[in-house]
């Protein structure tokens, strides 16, 4: 990536002696594959390549943000040009701002191991997409396909500034995806299952996959319609991240300097039982998130969200930060040609010492939550409401498909009543393992 590094260093010496105060850039190149199929035969073939650059000025106080895909030379007189000018009109910002060089050591982008060589021919790839649809459409009861599907991407990421932070790494991702029917006319039911991984080794294989959707989707026909009531509710992990994430809204530093998370005031203080604790881990070998340094060229911090219950940090970038009088703690991200904003990498709850069966074994009648529908998450509020589907719970056992359901609670409420699970796998970017939470509304019948 020299090219790519010298490229920048110019481009920001360039933003300097036109009149910028300071200035970063990113030069971001991909590459995307993606086939589809259906019923065997193939829908769908894309393959895109992409080089882009963003640029981003300050003058004094004055902020601009450009990019651009023609990385022509002379066409970089005219980005700076336009980006000065931008910034020249654009009202002052007040916390607007380059961080100071990281006092600590980058880890090395080799050591997080994100990158495989290895790249499927497009033929190899519409065999992995046939596979996986084969492995669930051959299942007995299923009677349809909406798809199998295989994807590749990799990404070349270099970074710079005028406080002279330069850096770069590369990623790759790996994925495999089905979804298929089963039942007739308005019985009709479909479920999925995909999985992500930076080393095409780590994928699935098409037989687990595909076994794996065939056997969730025959599992939810002839569904009913819950009883309305309040009653403990137990999420599967695909959906259990999900509270976990309006968590991370919620403690995300732009929310809090503007005062619109129901957390802002609530740092130090118990939220969750006291053995719960939430990480976001930068440096996750091979993780679908981790990262070397943040997109202002800082060391990212492995951050405890949630230590033994209490709130204990804020997702911060520069400008959050200085906001709130606190330093970053390298949670940046950005494109192009947006601004920085906090963000989480690998985010998961640690798991807890209970089976997801020893978790539900006490409910004598619950629900057992597999798919969300909709949002609507109020993070000013905490208000939560969304639709459902999944099984009842009899007996601490998971009993008859149900669907046509709404959860509604309050997310402070629901986090002081979490329970988890033994069962955490990274699959995501965020993570959990089952969890359980008690008294939750729910609107049926």
């Amino acid at each position: 990536m020299t090219d790519h590094k010298d490229f920048i260093k110019n481009l920001i010496l360039k933003a300097k002696k036109a009149g910028a105060t300071d200035a970063d850039a990113i030069y971001l190149e991909s590459t995307s594959v993606g086939v589809q199929v259906r019923n065997g035969q193939v829908e769908e073939l894309e393959r895109s390549e992409s080089k882009t650059v963003g640029l981003r000025v300050l003058v004094n106080k004055r902020v601009s943000t450009v990019s651009t895909t023609d990385l022509q030379q002379q066409n970089m007189e005219k980005l700076v040009e336009h980006a000065i000018s931008m910034a020249k009109i654009l009202p002052e910002d007040p916390y607007a701002e380059l961080p100071a060089p990281s006092e600590k050591n980058y880890i090395e982008p080799q050591k997080l191991d994100l990158y495989d060589p290895t790249e499927q021919s497009t033929k190899q790839m519409i065999e992995q997409a046939k596979a996986v649809e084969t492995a669930a459409i051959t299942i007995k009861g299923i009677t349809n396909s909406m798809g199998g599907s295989c994807s590749y991407g990799k990404t070349a990421m270099t970074l710079a500034n005028s406080k002279g932070f330069l850096g770069s790494y590369q990623r790759t991702s790996h994925s495999l995806a089905v979804c298929v029917l089963a039942g007739t006319g308005t019985e009709m039911q479909r479920d999925y299952d995909f999985h992500s991984s930076v080393h095409f080794q780590d994928l699935q294989s098409p037989k687990i996959i595909g076994e794996n959707a065939a056997r969730k989707t025959l599992a939810k026909l002839n569904p009913s319609k819950p009883k309305t009531g309040i009653l403990s509710v137990v999420f599967h992990p695909r959906v259990a991240n999900s509270i976990v994430s309006h968590l991370a809204s919620a403690l995300n530093g732009h929310a809090i300097a503007k005062g619109t998370s129901f957390l802002k005031e609530k740092m130090g203080q118990f939220v969750f039982p006291e053995n719960i604790t939430i990480i976001d881990n930068p440096y996750k070998i091979r993780g679908l998130a981790s990262r070397p340094f943040d997109a202002e060229g800082l060391f990212p911090e492995e951050l405890k969200l949630v230590d033994s219950g209490k709130i204990a940090n804020w997702l911060l970038d520069n400008r959050t930060a200085k906001q709130l009088g606190l330093q970053s703690n390298g949670h940046a991200t950005r494109g192009p040609s947006s601004p920085p904003t906090p963000t989480t990498t690998n985010l998961y709850i640690q798991p807890g010492e209970q089976t997801p069966e020893e978790l539900m074994k006490d409910i004598a009648e619950g629900i057992y939550i597999t798919e969300l529908l909709g949002s609507s998450v109020n993070i000013v509020t905490g208000d939560y409401s969304r639709g459902a589907s999944g099984f009842m719970i009899r007996n601490g056992k998971i009993a008859e498909p149900i669907m046509e359901f709404t959860l509604a609670g309050n997310l402070m409420d629901m986090f002081s009543k979490l329970h988890v699970a033994n069962d955490l796998d990274f699959r995501y970017t965020t993570n959990s393992p089952t969890l359980r939470i008690d008294e939750i509304s729910i609107a049926g019948q």
